[in-house]
């Protein structure tokens, strides 16, 4: 997600509000709604109201609120290797100065699916999923390690994906 959530999880029921950090703070029925979605993000919002206990209508609004605000996207997740992306890699990349240029120059790249920013062993983790090696290569040697402050990379070739999920629920 785009955003930071604040989770409140208290019983009254009240719509999604901003919270004094101005991220949306969120009541026990969006909180449901987003585990629906989570579970079957092409789940009907019949379906949802039902689940939830309110109408197909409210589910709707709701919903909307919640991809305006960017707190959840709704996408279809794909498995790399039937769409041609037969190499991913998590590559740690270990910065001089603001990590927020690289940061950034990361994500803008189309390759690159996940940035976060770390405290430990790196400075940034990125996502890249490619074509083939011979891409991958190109995009680490001559894009990532080309980056004005990008002081070190690490990668880590994934050989096997057991686990991929989005299903953490709301907590």
């Amino acid at each position: 997600m785009h955003s930071e959530v604040v989770v409140s999880r208290s019983a009254e029921p009240r719509d999604s509000r901003e919270a004094r950090n101005g991220s949306p703070q969120l009541d026990a029925v969006s909180l449901a709604i987003i585990e629906q979605l989570q579970q079957d993000g092409r789940r009907p919002y019949a379906a949802i109201g039902k689940a939830v206990g309110l109408s197909e209508a409210a589910v709707r609004q709701r919903v909307q609120k919640l991809l305006d605000q960017g707190v959840m996207q709704i996408v279809a997740v794909t498995d790399p290797l039937t769409v041609g992306f037969r190499r991913q890699a998590m590559v740690g990349v270990n910065v001089e100065g603001d990590l927020d240029p690289v940061a950034e120059a990361l994500t803008a790249m189309s390759e690159v699916e996940y940035v976060v920013m770390t405290a430990g062993s790196f400075d940034i983790l990125a996502e890249i999923v490619c074509e083939d090696d011979d891409h991958l290569l190109d995009v680490i040697n001559k894009r990532i390690r080309a980056l004005p402050g990008v002081r070190s990379t690490e990668s880590f070739v994934y050989l096997k994906l057991k686990k991929q999920t989005y299903m953490w629920g709301t907590r």
